[in-house]
C-alpha cells in the first residue's frame, strides 16, 4: 500500500491523528517533551478562515443615516475600496494595533480605541466582533457611535461633510473613554497613594505598583491618540487626502464633463481629430472644441494628483485642533498624576531610607554596648580562674573590681559616642 512521503516521515501516533483528520484537516502539533508523543493542536486552517473569512460590520448610509448589518470579506472589501491589506489590518481584532487614522484615495481607516472603522464619502462601516475580549463593551461603544452619528446625519446642525461626521464622533467616543478610564484611576490613585503615606505596607506597596503600570498603560495609548491627531495637523498632504466628499464631486463633475465633450466629439467633430487639418481650413468651432477637450485631459490629470493646495483645510485642522485639546489636557492630568506617584515614592524611599539609617545607627550602639558588657565577662573569667591571687584577700576587692570596670566601660562607651558624632555616622 502506498504512502504519502509527508506521513512516513511524520511519528506513528502524529501520522495516525493525520489520516484521522483527513488532508484538509491536517493540524500543527507542538511538542511538549524531549521524546514524548503530547502536544498541542493548534488549527491552522481555523485561524485562517477567522482571519480572512466574512466579518459582520454596521453600515451607516451618509445620505439617509439607515443602518444594517452586513458580512463583508476582507478581500472584497480591499477591491471595492482599494485599501490594501495592511490598513484592513489594523482593524482586525486578532492583532493588537495602537490607534490609527489613515486617509486614503477613497477611505478613512479608523482604529480609535474601541471604534474601528472605514470611511468613506457615501458610507460608514464600523467593525463589530462580539468574540474578542471585552466583547460586550465594544458592542455597547459601537451601538453608542451608530445612534449618534445617526442623529448628527438627521440634525444636520453644521455643513461639515459625512466622512468629518463620522470621524468627530470617532473622536469624541476615544477622547470621551480615555478621559473617563483616567477620571477612574485618579479615584482610585489619591486614596491609595494617602493609605501607603499613613502606612508603608507590602500590601499597599503591592497596590500602588500595579496602578502605576495600569497608569502607564493608558498614558501610551492617550500619547498615541494624540500623536496621531498632532500628525495629521502638521500635514496638509494628509488631511486633503480625508476630503473624500469633494474628491468625488470633482471626480464626478470632471467625468461628466469628459463625457460630454467625447459626446460633442462624437455628433459632429470626429474627423477633426483623425488628421491634421491646415490653420486656415479649420472652423473656429473645431478649434474650441479641441482647446476645450484639451482643458479637460489637463484637469483631470491635475486631479489626480492634486495636492493639499486645492482643498481648504480649515475646517478639518480645527476639528482636530479641539480634539487635540481634549486628549492633551487627558495626558496632562495623566502626566500629573504619575509625577504624584513619583513624589510619593521619592517620599516612602525617602521614609524607608530613615528607617533603614535608625536600624544601621541602633545596630552600631548595640555592637558598642557588647564590647563595653564583655569587659565584665573578661573580669569574671579572672575571678572565676582555679589558682591563687594575692588580690583574692583584700576585703570588697570584687566590688571595687566591679566599680572600676563599670566606670571604665563607661567611660569607653562615651567615647565611641564622641567619636561617632564626630564623624557624623549619626546625628546625637
Amino acid at each position: 500500500m502506498d504512502h504519502d512521503p509527508k506521513e512516513r516521515l511524520l511519528l506513528p501516533s502524529r501520522a495516525a491523528a493525520v489520516a484521522a483528520n483527513g488532508p484538509h484537516r491536517r493540524a500543527t502539533a507542538v511538542s511538549g517533551g524531549g521524546g514524548g508523543g503530547g502536544g498541542v493542536a493548534i488549527d491552522v486552517h481555523g485561524l485562517k478562515r477567522r482571519g480572512g473569512g466574512r466579518r459582520s460590520w454596521v453600515r451607516v448610509d451618509a445620505a439617509t443615516g439607515a443602518s444594517e448589518a452586513v458580512e463583508v470579506a476582507k478581500p472584497a472589501l480591499m477591491r471595492r475600496l482599494d485599501l490594501p491589506a495592511r490598513d484592513l489590518r489594523l482593524l482586525d481584532p486578532l492583532f493588537v494595533y495602537p490607534s490609527a487614522i489613515l486617509g486614503r484615495e477613497r477611505a478613512v481607516v479608523c482604529n480609535l480605541e474601541r471604534i474601528r472603522c472605514v470611511i468613506t464619502a457615501d458610507e460608514a462601516l464600523i467593525l463589530r466582533d462580539p468574540d474578542v475580549a471585552g466583547g460586550a463593551e465594544a458592542e455597547e461603544a459601537v451601538r453608542r457611535y451608530v445612534a449618534e452619528l445617526q442623529r448628527r446625519l438627521v440634525d444636520r446642525a453644521d455643513d461639515l461633510p459625512f466622512e468629518f461626521i463620522a470621524l468627530e464622533i470617532a473622536l469624541e467616543a476615544a477622547c470621551s473613554f480615555l478621559d473617563g478610564q483616567a477620571v477612574e484611576l485618579e479615584a482610585e490613585a489619591y486614596p491609595l497613594l494617602d493609605d501607603l503615606t499613613a502606612k508603608i505596607s507590602t500590601l499597599n506597596l503591592e497596590r500602588v505598583r500595579r496602578l502605576k503600570s495600569k497608569l502607564v498603560t493608558l498614558t501610551r495609548r492617550v500619547q498615541k491618540v494624540r500623536d496621531e491627531i498632532e500628525q495629521l495637523m502638521d500635514d496638509d498632504g494628509d488631511m486633503a487626502e480625508m476630503y473624500l466628499t469633494e474628491k468625488k464631486r470633482r471626480m464626478e463633475a470632471s467625468l461628466l464633463d469628459d463625457q460630454m465633450l467625447q459626446g460633442i466629439g462624437n455628433n459632429g467633430f470626429g474627423s477633426s481629430f483623425s488628421a491634421p487639418v491646415s490653420p486656415v481650413s479649420s472652423t473656429p468651432a473645431s478649434r474650441r472644441l479641441e482647446k476645450e477637450l484639451s482643458f479637460a485631459r489637463s484637469r483631470h490629470d491635475s486631479f489626480k494628483s492634486a495636492d493639499s493646495s486645492e482643498y481648504s483645510i480649515d475646517e478639518l485642522e480645527m476639528l482636530l485642533e479641539a480634539y487635540f485639546v481634549v486628549i492633551d489636557y487627558t495626558l496632562s492630568k495623566l502626566t500629573s498624576l504619575k509625577e504624584y506617584i513619583d513624589d510619593t515614592e521619592d517620599f516612602i524611599n525617602i521614609q524607608l531610607d530613615n528607617v533603614r539609617n535608625q536600624l544601621i545607627q541602633f545596630e552600631l550602639l548595640l555592637t558598642t554596648a557588647t564590647f563595653v558588657v564583655a569587659m565584665f565577662g573578661v573580669v569574671s573569667g579572672v575571678f572565676g580562674m582555679n589558682f591563687e591571687v594575692a588580690l583574692f584577700n583584700v576585703p570588697h576587692a570584687f566590688e571595687w573590681t566591679l566599680v572600676i570596670t563599670g566606670l571604665c566601660g563607661l567611660v569607653i562607651f562615651c567615647c565611641f559616642i564622641w567619636y561617632f558624632k564626630k564623624r557624623r555616622f549619626f546625628p546625637l
